[in-house]
């Protein structure tokens, strides 16, 4: 059986990395969250003070900086970082981190030398666009901007965290603009890729729609 690609691709708190790893275990192959990548490359940026407008140390940090994905955690420079990456500092910045050429470069470099002879599932704002066009099977995971800014706003508050939902969900619109307006490899559903808007569906639902669409292709 020849090694396989499924790109899984959408906006923010759609439930893309839910169905890919969930996905990746039914089907029992890699799964990759480019998002996290992005995550933890902001989280270094952050941590280290660095100015945006500073190409020559941004360059410098992404040839210092390893990311790689083993049992099931994410590791930046050596070190699990799962829960740093999600604090909501870094989700405010990651879009305006993850639009810097160098960065994308960078990352997607990594992100193909990953899949390289696995067959695997990876999930982000370009994967079907611009990581891999020609992957076997693409999906575009959707859902309301309240629906999404609802979603967050139960995570945030089960981890203790106190924010209005109103504040997130703005936050959500904002970081959809950015996503998608952007000129290096803008958020974007591609022709060939399966629209799935999980508003109203439970997860089990949307598994089986992807699921069901990989069957019927065999």
């Amino acid at each position: 059986m020849k090694n396989i690609v499924i790109a899984i691709d959408g906006p923010a708190g759609a439930g893309k990395s839910t169905i890919a790893k969930i996905l990746a275990k039914r089907l029992n192959i890699i799964y990759i969250d480019t998002g996290a990548m992005y995550r933890a490359f902001t989280y270094k940026f952050l941590k280290n003070n660095k100015s945006i407008e500073d190409k020559e140390a941004i360059k410098e940090m992404l040839d210092n900086t390893e990311i790689d994905f083993r049992n099931n955690h994410i590791f930046l420079d050596g070190k699990i970082v799962d829960n740093e990456i999600r604090k909501n500092k870094v989700s405010k910045n990651v879009s305006n981190i993850a639009k810097i050429k160098e960065v994308r470069e960078k990352l997607v470099l990594l992100q193909r030398k990953i899949a390289n002879n696995k067959s695997v599932v990876m999930d982000g704002r370009d994967i079907g666009s611009n990581v891999f066009p020609d992957a076997d099977y693409k999906f575009f995971i959707n859902a309301s901007a309240q629906e999404r800014g609802t979603r967050r706003y139960k995570e945030l508050e089960k981890k203790g965290t106190s924010i209005k939902l109103e504040n997130i969900i703005n936050e959500i619109k904002q970081r959809d603009k950015i996503d998608s307006t952007r000129k290096l490899a803008p958020l974007t559903k591609t022709e060939d890729a399966i629209e799935i808007n999980t508003t109203d569906l439970t997860i089990e639902e949307t598994i089986e729609k992807v699921l069901s669409n990989i069957r019927e292709r065999g």
